[in-house]
């Protein structure tokens, strides 16, 4: 999965790694940790397709609200992710260090 720091895939799957949210939930954790507001339509089609990937799975509804939760392949993708983004921070970071020198 190819993504960028603040695409919401990344974002939702991050968020869900700590355990299950409802969208508002998502949208309130999100913002604390990565400074990003995502649009309630940004937030709902990206859980639409992480659902129907099978990443992410609603679980019983509370009240109005529908709690998701990640899954082991959503958990797999995650990581997956994050090491690639390891990857560009890591050559990043040396670049960086090298022109510095």
């Amino acid at each position: 999965m190819a993504v960028r720091a603040n695409d919401p895939t990344l974002l939702i799957l991050t968020s869900l790694s700590s355990g299950p949210k409802h969208g508002h939930a998502l949208l309130l954790d999100i913002e604390s940790f990565a400074g990003a507001r995502l649009g309630p339509g940004t937030l709902y089609g990206a859980i639409t397709r992480l659902d129907e990937r099978g990443l992410i799975e609603p679980l019983g509804a509370d009240d109005r609200r529908r709690p998701y939760r990640i899954t082991a392949a959503g958990s797999a993708a995650l990581s997956a992710a994050l090491a690639d983004l390891r990857k560009v921070v890591d050559e990043g970071t040396s670049r960086l260090r090298a022109a510095q020198a």
